[in-house]
């Protein structure tokens, strides 16, 4: 017998069914794959042991420190490299990020570290148009790109907010719910009377430190440890067992109906939840070559659409940006490159990304090891069938903060209806 069926063992489906166990409920949790963890997960590449899927969280609203405070990885919480990431323009050499931004919007759209990248002529055009115009101009914009367009203009979005975007969220700003990926900034437009006063009050609003965090060892421990609670708190787990169909009451498994509450979890089940997911191709690289000590990019470079010769969409320097994992590499260098399409050939594709971004030589005996992983990034939803709760990427939005905070909110939820 069990009270909950979670369909779905991914990192919303295992906190939801956390939430629901911890409270007292039966719960079964179905996976179609032989692993619990969804894209968290972690591969070994050139002797080290990666993060195979994201390395960083929000730190928004706390939510997941707070989880990991519950689950014992509260001490092992650390900040990235402060030194920052630079941006590849759509040509010449990679620039620094401006400092003072949201999602590549600026808070002083004129300041020289934006008209490094976009230019005098469009930052006066940004400066002076989000200055000028009143503030119900793109106050009803339904995307973050249509309320930076009609603010500060096409090229602001095209070479800084839109390769910022990409690297964050593995899609465009113009694609993106404006109310979802920045819920704050509607209300801040209203108040501050323009889009950079906005940016401002919300940087400045937001605790000291950096705006993400890791775990010491990969954010695949959260994965482990979920999974160990689970586990303990009596989950019945069943892998390799793809659920068919959900209906309010059950779920289909094979030949087995479940019955109980049902948790969705996963994306491809719901009836107008057929938006194919976009995949996302990550290349590892370790290195050994002594000119990346310096860090010369930062903790990495974000590429701007359209960079002349660049087929990467972002590149992290992992070893420069944590710490512990330069520890761990004794010396190597581990870089990290997102695609939005596999490549033929990505390992040489990724070598010579790599040393364009870096801005350092890097010829194929620096390369000690490669690795190739795709993931799928959710559509998104907005199906919320009557009598079935949905969680995960594909409704709560991109980013650990966001499917926690969901997932959560979703078992409270569930747990004061099944109390009803």
């Amino acid at each position: 017998m069990t009270d909950v069926v979670v369909v779905g063992g991914g990192l919303a489906g295992l906190v939801t069914a956390r939430r629901l166990l911890k409270s007292g409920l039966r719960v079964t949790v179905v996976e179609a794959s032989d692993r619990l963890g969804g894209n968290i997960s972690r591969h070994v590449v050139g002797g080290i042991t990666l993060d195979a899927g994201a390395e960083s969280f929000a730190t928004r609203g706390g939510t997941v420190q707070a989880l990991l405070g519950e689950i014992g990885l509260g001490g092992e919480i650390v900040s990235p490299n402060p030194a920052g990431a630079w941006l590849q323009p759509t040509s010449g050499p990679a620039v620094p990020l401006p400092a003072t931004s949201l999602l590549g919007i600026p808070g002083v759209p004129a300041a020289a570290d934006v008209i490094t990248v976009i230019g005098t002529r469009a930052a006066l055009r940004a400066y002076l148009g989000d200055t000028l115009l009143p503030t119900r101009v793109g106050a009803k914009s339904e995307t973050l790109g249509q309320l930076v367009r009609a603010r500060m203009g096409d090229a602001m979005v095209d070479k800084l907010v839109a390769p910022v975007v990409q690297g964050v969220h593995s899609a465009s700003p113009d694609d993106l719910a404006l109310d979802r990926v920045a819920p704050q900034l509607r209300a801040a437009l209203h108040r501050e009377r323009t889009l950079a006063g906005a940016v401002r009050t919300i940087r400045a609003a937001a605790p000291a430190g950096s705006a993400v965090l890791g775990i010491r060892g990969g954010l695949v421990r959260i994965v482990d440890e979920l999974v160990a609670d689970v586990t303990h708190l009596g989950a019945e787990i069943r892998l390799n067992s793809r659920a068919t169909a959900v209906a309010p009451g059950e779920v289909r498994v094979g030949g087995d109906t479940l019955r109980g509450a049902v948790v969705v979890a996963t994306s491809g089940l719901l009836v107008g939840d057929r938006q194919p997911p976009r995949t996302v191709t990550l290349a590892t690289l370790v290195l050994d070559s002594p000119a990346l000590d310096a860090a010369p990019r930062g903790t990495g470079v974000l590429v701007a659409e359209g960079a002349a010769g660049i087929r990467a969409k972002a590149l992290t320097h992992a070893t420069a940006k944590w710490e512990w994992l330069a520890e761990r590499a004794g010396g190597k260098h581990v870089v990290r490159l997102s695609y939005a399409s596999d490549h033929q050939g990505l390992a040489e594709i990724a070598r010579e990304d790599a040393a364009a971004l870096l801005g350092v030589p890097l010829e194929p005996s620096a390369v000690l090891d490669f690795a190739r992983v795709q993931w799928s990034r959710a559509a998104v939803s907005e199906v919320v069938p009557e009598g079935i709760v949905v969680v995960g990427e594909a409704i709560a939005g991109t980013g650990l903060a966001n499917i926690i905070g969901h997932s959560e909110a979703q078992a409270k939820a569930l747990l004061s209806n099944h109390a009803g």
